[in-house]
């Protein structure tokens, strides 16, 4: 019986190199915003956790669009790949990451019917610290259809 030979995979395509090193983008190293973020914000307690960048859809989406999400119990946060590029600022890169680290220090709450929100007046509070808060959410606002089809 003849068995399938295996390919051997080499990074030489774009988007094969991209998974290499996923912290590093085009215009944005995320492990490094993350470091900056967790010095600055969170004195460093924020241990163990993976940032890449999410991979590459076919198509842009058309109505609305998650920018990074977390997933606590792999300690990995993900950022939509359509923030790397060259029209967007740092400073909103930092906000959506700092967004996403607030998850880890604020706790979720439940309505009586068990109902999950993890994005509630406590969580708020918290985000409001972020230097650039007020200029991140004006600049998102404004420039949202940029991301959508």
């Amino acid at each position: 019986m003849a068995t399938k030979k295996r390919k051997v995979a080499y990074a030489e395509l774009p988007l094969q190199r991209q998974f290499v090193f996923p912290e590093q983008g085009r215009h944005f190293n995320l492990r490094e915003i993350f470091d900056k973020l967790n010095g600055h914000y969170f004195r460093n307690r924020l241990k163990g956790y993976r940032i890449e960048w999410g991979r590459k859809r076919r198509e842009r989406p058309a109505i609305e669009i998650v920018f990074a999400t977390i997933q606590e119990e792999d300690r990995l946060i993900r950022m939509n790949p359509l923030l790397d590029r060259s029209f967007v600022p740092r400073w909103f890169i930092e906000y959506v990451m700092y967004h996403e680290m607030c998850h880890t220090v604020v706790r979720d709450r439940y309505t009586p019917a068990g109902k999950r929100i993890i994005h509630h007046d406590e969580f708020f509070e918290k985000e409001r610290k972020f230097r650039w808060f007020k200029r991140a959410k004006r600049w998102e606002s404004e420039n949202l259809g940029r991301f959508l089809r």
